[in-house]
């Protein structure tokens, strides 16, 4: 059974605690993402240690503002995936190469493998996978600079 009614609270430890309307007290809870890419604000579990979910939000607003930063906190936490903004320099156009790029968290270099390391997702966001298999996000491949385009054409 999925509880709808809850509120959300950090324990001594700093753990996410749910409480639902009949005062149950749910321990060490984690957000997880439906859709972490297309819809990261949308369809949300909140899972206890053993996996099963405990809760649903089908949007993160629904909570009250200081309980969803504390969902966004929790999952930031847990998740490591940079999005990429700007493509810098390529070391050559066939793979493997080392991609030097301007993330969200600061400039980093990667090495691709091969193409097949680049994959669509949806129509316009692509991830893109380094030897490491760290995941790289372009949010919107059509939105790059017209630089970061053209070596991201090469690739494509």
């Amino acid at each position: 059974m999925t509880i709808t009614n809850f509120t959300l609270h950090r324990d001594s430890f700093g753990r996410l605690n749910l409480t639902d309307a009949a005062g149950t007290l749910y321990e060490n809870v984690a957000p997880v993402r439906a859709f972490p890419i297309q819809a990261p604000e949308e369809g949300l579990s909140l899972v206890n240690t053993d996996g099963k979910e405990i809760a649903w939000l089908d949007h993160l607003s629904d909570l009250p503002s200081e309980q969803a930063d504390m969902v966004r906190e929790d999952l930031a936490g847990r998740e490591f995936m940079p999005v990429i903004q700007t493509i810098q320099s390529v070391t050559s156009y066939a793979t493997p190469c080392t991609w030097k790029v301007k993330t969200d968290r600061g400039d980093t270099e990667f090495v691709l493998r091969g193409e097949e390391d680049i994959r669509r997702i949806g129509s316009v966001s692509l991830l893109v996978s380094d030897t490491h298999g760290i995941n790289f996000l372009i949010r919107d491949q059509f939105n790059l600079d017209k630089h970061s385009k053209k070596i991201l054409d090469r690739f494509l």
